[in-house]
């Protein structure tokens, strides 16, 4: 991926969720772009990072604690330069499980649960969206939720929660969509299938198989291109839309 010109002013990128799959191959890819990517997760800075960016560029946070992620927003508003953020990318999500690995469902779950759920993978990314707006309109940036297949068809390892919480990540994506692009921020969704990350469950060559056309996992980094598309001047006329990365296992 070419740098940006030195004369033009370093892009900044805000990621949850950074520290493995997805997220972890789209920092690589928008730090070969030249980008400035903060990244924020409930662990510190890892000493064996793979990109350049220190501890200077990792927020701390627990994302189901809205007290901390308040914290954080007050945080990432120091650090940023000019007061600007090209880009939030909401990527940071739990799925909880029963004993074994086993699904849980909309019966088996309790209300704990569906809560500490919601508030990571649905209240997180619109408090940081709100309290990052003046950043975001500065720079008319663009912000990217990260849904999943499991928001709209029943999973066999999703649980309920999870599932039900990327579907209203998904339709809050249009409400933002409508109110964010007033005042000249995009806001988009993608929505993985099976990608080849390391919370991969059991049977899930089954599904390859048997659902997916092109008969393979996709790859973290396939999904990373669409995000930085998303983000970049490419997709300007891109508003509202979800985006689905899967192969074809919808059709």
């Amino acid at each position: 991926m070419p740098q940006r010109p030195s004369q033009e002013p370093r892009r900044t990128l805000l990621l949850t969720g950074a520290s493995r799959g997805i997220g972890h191959a789209t920092v690589k890819r928008f730090s070969a772009a030249g980008w400035r990517v903060i990244t924020c997760s409930r662990q510190g800075f890892p000493e064996n990072c793979p990109w350049e960016a220190g501890p200077e560029d990792h927020i701390q946070v627990d994302l189901g604690n809205p007290e901390n992620t308040a914290e954080a927003i007050a945080e990432i508003k120091r650090r940023l330069d000019n007061g600007e953020l090209h880009a939030l990318v909401n990527n940071a999500a739990i799925s909880p499980k029963a004993a074994g690995g086993a699904r849980m469902g909309s019966i088996d779950t309790n209300l704990d649960i569906w809560e500490q759920v919601f508030r990571v993978n649905f209240f997180a990314p619109i408090m940081l969206a709100r309290g990052l707006l003046d950043e975001l309109k500065a720079a008319k940036g663009s912000v990217v939720n990260v849904t999943s297949i499991a928001g709209s068809r029943v999973h066999p390892f999703a649980g309920a929660a999870y599932a039900t919480s990327k579907a209203a990540l998904a339709s809050l994506t249009r409400e933002m969509a409508a109110d964010f692009g007033a005042v000249g921020v995009r806001v988009n969704a993608i929505a993985p299938g099976e990608i080849d990350t390391a919370i991969l469950s059991p049977g899930t060559d089954e599904i390859v198989a048997k659902q997916i056309p092109m008969k393979r996992l996709g790859t973290p980094d396939e999904v990373a291109k669409i995000i930085y598309v998303l983000c970049t001047e490419t997709s300007s006329y891109v508003n509202g839309a979800e985006i689905h990365i899967n192969g074809g296992q919808h059709v």
